[in-house]
């Protein structure tokens, strides 16, 4: 009986994650759709061994020198004014260089014959024979799953391991010997399907247990401990354990497992640090879901400084596939997985201030880019190590991403002329939309693709000039991580706005640079060190940083002093200057109600730049035109209370009906506040969208009274 061959979409790919095939086939030829990295890099690693891939891909990737048009995948980097069919194929084109280079790439052309593979998996049970652990397939598994099961207070277990070396697997092992031995264990991943791999493992050796959603039971009398109540592994959000921990006795609290740690936000993992006494992380270190390297990069030191007899393991032998797997090498040229910054050289260690003197700033080239391998290796490795999640995708915005400027400090070494990259920025231009588009992105009738950040301050931050308005946003900045803290970072951010600045004495173009990033205290001093002001302030945690947004913003050619600027200091670019001066005059407001929860040293560093006695007076006209942004449909409720509470004072009581007045006082405390949502329901106001529009129409009725 043939085996049925399923479908399955594009953005769909990362639910088999886990999961193992014998034949992949990947269609990149289909205009509508294209190559999608990420897609690619999530089935790819599934492939066992001696199963097949096959890459469908437009004819023109066979030509000897390459010129792929835009495709389908192009969509997410044609933001507006561009089209897909705008942009440059440079990813594409390299994609085909490679695949033309590898040998071990078997190339079947349309109308032509089938090439005859190799299905060669390896001996993989001649390799098994040798492994003491009789649920293990390589030493470096049995060596995980003995440190898992033999957690210790206060000494948590690191695992590094590249996709297809059976982490997943020793995970899965050792919570099955831990539930044997009657002991729970929690478990958190950044997706429910990460872990599915796990619950298969606990499935097989645990056949008594039971699966009920994200929970695995090993029923009473089955455990070695305890029996009275069994045992269990329950998987948790990321962002769910705080509150589990809290409904839980410290002295019961269960060892706890995070997989794929890189993907999940710092301060997180640093809280589950500081809580669970047995704990293990478990990272890819050139994969899908995040990046390992750069994860032990930035969390290395503070588990010396909380834990200094933590334990690192690393897992290199694969047993998904033999050793030297040529689909896997494929896969990590393609993809640029294994992508590392260069090696310092001897005279940098010794005085490395001196040898930065001799490094220039150049600005990249992105076709020259797209055909140096090396370069391009280097700097991506670079933006590996910087961020805590890159995905395959990441390198086709670096080099397709319409309206990007990318500048990297050089050091060339005169002996042999090779270059070595230190450190990369990377911005894009936003803005400029016409006064009627602006205008509409004002009141929140049309959100074009792109222009993160002159979107949001428009439409979230009630101004319509920075929609208006051109900006250069920082996507990216990144150093060599043994040049940190030696200004390096400035220094980029200088010679950025240089080349801006050059720009303008050319034609009319850029005023302002802006970068959004999660916001942490060390990181907003930072940019406040640089000459931005907070200018925005997410009001709930971003899904991927675990952190508020923050958007800040520098008029080009106001200079940074080295130091944050002095309280009260507004910018004195007219727009940047009145966005700075409603983030302040908000941001009490929020403090007390929506970001709460922000740690006290942040709060310190976004007050630095202004305070309530600085502020000017809010006049009726002013109040007026920010409610009238608000009830045309800009913002939120909570964008706008100040205004809103200064305009209900103003207003004398005959003016205003008395259940606008209290339905507005009632939704100042919050629009999910059960006073407002009992008091709505009372009034027939039933839903969210419902109280929403309500509170916008009564703002517009106290506009209309007050005036």
């Amino acid at each position: 009986m043939s085996t049925p061959v399923r479908t399955l979409a594009m953005a769909k790919a990362a639910t088999q994650l886990g999961g193992e095939q014998s034949l992949i086939i990947f269609d990149a030829a289909q205009s509508a759709t294209g190559f999608d990295p990420d897609a690619f890099g999530a089935v790819v690693g599934t492939l066992k061994a001696g199963g097949l891939l096959v890459l469908m891909t437009p004819a023109a990737w066979a030509a000897a020198d390459p010129a792929p048009v835009a495709d389908g995948d192009h969509a997410r980097l044609a933001h507006w004014p561009f089209e897909r069919q705008q942009l440059t194929a440079r990813y594409l084109a390299r994609l085909a260089r490679r695949l033309s280079s590898h040998a071990s790439v078997l190339h079947w052309p349309q109308g032509g014959h089938l090439p005859a593979p190799s299905l060669d998996g390896g001996d993989q049970a001649a390799r098994a024979d040798a492994i003491a652990d009789s649920d293990c397939l390589t030493q470096d598994q049995a060596a995980s799953v003995a440190a898992l099961a033999a957690l210790a207070p206060a000494r948590p277990v690191v695992i590094s391991a590249d996709r297809g070396r059976g982490k997943s697997g020793a995970l899965g092992i050792a919570a099955a010997r831990c539930l044997a031995a009657g002991q729970d264990v929690w478990l958190t991943a950044p997706r429910p399907a990460a872990v599915s791999a796990i619950f298969e493992r606990l499935a097989a050796l645990l056949p008594r247990g039971q699966r009920e959603g994200n929970v695995f039971r090993l029923p009473a009398g089955q455990a070695e401990g305890d029996t009275a109540s069994g045992s269990e592994l329950r998987f948790l959000a990321p962002d769910a354990i705080e509150a589990a921990r809290l409904a839980c006795h410290d002295e019961l609290l269960p060892r706890l497992f995070v997989d794929e740690a890189a993907a999940i936000p710092t301060p997180l993992l640093k809280g589950y640090l500081a809580h669970f006494p047995r704990i293990a992380f478990a990272t890819t270190v050139h994969g899908y879901e995040g990046t390992g390297r750069g994860f032990q990069l930035r969390f290395r030191h503070h588990l010396e400084r909380q834990c200094p007899g933590w334990q690192a393991l690393e897992m290199t032998t694969p047993v998904r596939w033999a050793p030297g797997d040529p689909l896997e090498a494929l896969t990590d040229d393609l993809l640029l997985l294994s992508a590392q910054p260069p090696e310092l050289p001897e005279p940098c260690a010794k005085n490395a201030q001196q040898w930065l003197e001799g490094c220039d700033i150049v600005v990249l080239e992105r076709d020259a880019l797209a055909r140096d391998e090396a370069a391009l290796r280097q700097l991506f490795g670079l933006l590996v190590q910087a961020h805590y999640r890159t995905t395959p995708a990441d390198l086709r915005q670096l080099l397709d991403t319409p309206g990007l400027t990318l500048m990297a400090i050089r050091q060339r070494d005169v002996t042999t002329g090779r270059d070595a990259w230190l450190g990369v920025v990377a911005a894009v231009e936003e803005g400029g939309f016409p006064a009627p588009l602006a205008h509409d992105i004002w009141c929140g009738k049309r959100r074009p693709r792109g222009h993160l950040l002159a979107q949001s301050l428009a439409a979230h931050a009630g101004h319509q000039g920075a929609a208006e308005a051109r900006w250069w946003r920082v996507l990216r900045i990144a150093v060599h991580p043994e040049l940190w803290r030696r200004g390096q970072g400035a220094r980029l951010l200088q010679a950025l706005e240089q080349q801006a600045l050059e720009q303008q004495a050319l034609a009319a173009g850029v005023t302002r640079l802006g970068t959004s990033f999660g916001a942490e205290a060390d990181l907003v001093a930072f940019w406040l060190a640089q000459g931005f002001v907070p200018l925005r302030m997410g009001l709930k945690r971003d899904a991927a940083s675990g952190e508020h947004a923050v958007m800040m913003g520098k008029a080009i050619g106001e200079s940074g002093s080295g130091e944050s600027a002095p309280r009260g200091q507004l910018a004195q670019d007219a727009l940047l200057g009145a966005l700075q001066q409603d983030f302040q005059r908000l941001l009490p407001s929020l403090l007390t109600h929506e970001l709460h929860g922000l740690p006290p040293g942040l709060a310190d560093r976004l007050r630095q730049q202004g305070s309530e006695t600085d502020l000017a007076m809010l006049t009726p006209a002013a109040c007026a035109q920010r409610l009238d942004w608000y009830r045309r449909g800009g913002g939120g409720l909570a964008l706008v209370r100040p205004w809103l509470e200064t305009a209900l004072e103003a207003c004398e009581p005959s003016r205003l009906d008395e259940a606008s007045r209290h339905g507005l006082v009632l939704a100042l405390g919050g629009q999910d506040a059960p006073a407002y949502i009992s008091w709505a329901e009372g009034q027939g106001i039933v839903g969210r969208k419902a109280r929403d529009r309500w509170c916008r129409a009564a703002a517009g009725r106290l506009i209309e009274q007050s005036e």
